[in-house]
């Protein structure tokens, strides 16, 4: 299977009209504020003698954190000029990145061979994957997860999309980054209620733990706190 065109596009065109620079985009936080509170969930359960895989990584600011906590980190995009991105930000190596389709089998099945059993850490990604994508996208988490792996996966919830009208609705309409989403098409998706535990139920997986959490973005309020997307948080393996 392989993703549409327009939703390569979309994804090839935000990041080639990109610096690169980490908190450019609108959800690229702080690592400090993102990927090392999202750990707090992951390490109970999680063998950190294993790598992990960012899905979605975009430029890698989280994948160089995660790096840190783990025996090796490599992020995946499917988008060439982000994975580029990626790696001029990290001239010393400390992370991998590859392009990478989430929705092809084939390719998930590639880098298991290459990485063994991984954990997996992925943030908003499957609200943004066309809805026929889904259940391929969280195959791949089972997959690269094999039998040792641990998998966190964070999604928003419908309840973010009122948060960004409202940032889109302020005095002086979106902001930059905001508009940047929309100029690409790149439409935030809504995952249902209880739609990603049945995906990766699906998948052969076993929900180890879930819970409620907040996405933090790299977006502001006019007041100088950060935009946070309600969002639910589960960690999957097998048993």
């Amino acid at each position: 299977m392989t993703v549409s065109d327009r939703y390569r596009s979309s994804w090839d065109g935000y990041w080639e009209q990109s610096s690169g620079e980490a908190g450019e985009p609108f959800w690229d936080a702080d690592p400090a504020l993102t990927a090392r509170r999202d750990l707090d969930h992951l390490t109970p359960y999680a063998d950190h003698t294993l790598p992990i895989a960012d899905l979605g990584c975009g430029n890698g600011t989280q994948t160089r954190f995660l790096a840190t906590r783990f025996s090796a980190a490599v992020g995946v995009d499917l988008s060439a000029a982000a994975v580029a991105h990626a790696r001029r930000a990290d001239p010393d190596g400390v992370a991998t990145y590859e392009q990478l389709n989430l929705a092809d089998p084939a390719q998930a099945d590639a880098l298991h061979d290459r990485l063994g059993d991984t954990n997996v850490y992925m943030r908003a990604v499957l609200h943004q994957s066309d809805p026929e994508d889904r259940p391929a996208v969280a195959a791949t988490v089972a997959r690269l997860v094999g039998a040792h792996g641990r998998a966190l996966v964070l999604e928003p919830t419908g309840a973010a999309k009122e948060v960004i009208a409202a940032i889109a609705a302020q005095p002086g309409g979106p902001s930059l980054k905001l508009r940047r989403v929309k100029e690409h098409d790149l439409r935030p998706g809504e995952v249902a209620e209880g739609e990603v535990a049945a995906l990766l139920r699906e998948t052969g997986l076993t929900l180890l733990a879930e819970g409620t959490t907040a996405l933090v973005m790299s977006e502001t309020h006019p007041d100088g706190t950060a935009v946070e997307l309600p969002a639910r948080w589960f960690v999957a393996g097998r048993p």
